[in-house]
């Protein structure tokens, strides 16, 4: 999108702590977008902030309060252009009748609920912007089932919705809202969180074929907030060459 050199375009990136998120950040700054990098962990924020020069806002996506209070703070401070909501996650790989309800739940207020409370909260900013933009990361685990992903592809269709329910409400306005579904990415963190800490099962998951990695989710984050503004990239699934469906990857050791 076509802006001002003199008027930097400013970003809100959740889940900015490691990751596709952190990555996010990195790119958004290198571009010259001023950028409010959000997450729960403040040490890692304030690392993030030193070597980019983003601002950090520790925040846990899930507390109204806390997201009410960041919107307050944004006004104050120079608005909003876009939001690229990553914060989310996966927990567990267990079938449906021996599902962990509690993990369903936690992924259910993080990955839909947290993304909702953010962009009720922002959403007066963007419309003041002129030409605001909603990213939503949800997951090519929002585009189809796999056994033991009930609990994480329930939750990703779900973001999926609130994503296209949300363009249809909006359609008309100066606002462009973006799904961007990755498919397998190997970060230090997604599947070591969804297995618990077993390093060994996390690291199978991308054993034999090259996945993505953080930068390639960036690169295409950027790429749809760089389109001219009557230009609405409603959808892009990108997943390795490998990956043809969610658990169908050529493992051929390249």
């Amino acid at each position: 999108m076509s802006t001002s050199s003199s008027t930097p375009r400013r970003a809100l990136v959740t889940g900015a702590s490691s990751g596709i998120g952190a990555a996010t950040v990195r790119r958004l700054r290198a571009e010259g977008w001023l950028v409010v990098a959000a997450a729960r962990r403040a040490d890692r924020l304030q690392a993030l902030a030193e070597e980019t020069g983003a601002e950090p806002y520790p925040l846990d996506i899930t507390d109204a309060v806390a997201v009410g209070d960041l919107a307050e703070h944004l006004a104050a401070t120079g608005g909003l252009d876009a939001v690229v909501n990553n914060a989310g996650g996966a927990l567990g790989l267990d079938p449906v009748e021996s599902a962990d309800v509690a993990g369903w739940r936690r992924m259910y207020e993080l990955n839909v609920l947290g993304t909702l409370e953010v962009i009720k909260a922002v959403l007066p900013l963007l419309r003041s912007s002129g030409a605001g933009d909603i990213v939503n990361i949800t997951s090519t685990a929002a585009h189809g089932a796999y056994e033991g992903g009930a609990g994480y592809t329930g939750v990703k269709h779900a973001e999926r919705m609130l994503t296209t329910t949300l363009r249809w409400e909006l359609v008309g306005e100066p606002l462009r809202v973006i799904e961007i579904s990755p498919g397998n990415v190997a970060t230090e963190e997604f599947s070591l969180v969804r297995f618990d800490g077993d390093a060994a099962r996390a690291a199978a998951v991308y054993e034999g074929y090259q996945p993505l990695v953080a930068d390639d989710i960036a690169d295409t984050i950027f790429w749809a907030l760089s389109r001219p503004a009557h230009v609405n990239i409603d959808l892009l699934i990108v997943r390795p060459r490998a990956q043809a469906h969610n658990t169908k990857i050529a493992r051929t050791g390249v």
